[in-house]
């Protein structure tokens, strides 16, 4: 599956958060400048940002799973986080 997020955040940012994020639930596997992969039980994750008109990040986010697997339930919940991070209304919910 794929997953695509659009944010505010610069590159740097969401790399970090990705970081810590995944980091914590898969072990990282490639590392590049604007790339993160990550692989473990559930699959594996791989995530590519690319700044987008001037003052946006796009995030690519895709799992060798398809549907609902336990990778693409950890992709989208970090998609979420990465939204609360700048609408700090926005409350991450869902089974994810």
């Amino acid at each position: 599956m794929r997953y695509f997020h659009r944010t505010s955040l610069p590159p740097a940012d969401v790399l970090a958060e990705a970081d810590r994020y995944f980091s914590s639930r898969l072990e990282p596997v490639e590392s590049g400048g604007q790339t993160r992969s990550f692989s473990g039980g559930v699959g594996r994750i791989d995530m590519q940002v690319r700044a987008e008109g001037g003052h946006y990040t796009l995030i690519t986010v895709k799992t060798d799973q398809v549907g609902e697997s336990e990778a693409d339930k950890l992709a989208k919940r970090f998609l979420g986080l990465i939204h609360s991070r700048v609408h700090d209304e926005h409350e991450v919910r869902g089974a994810y």
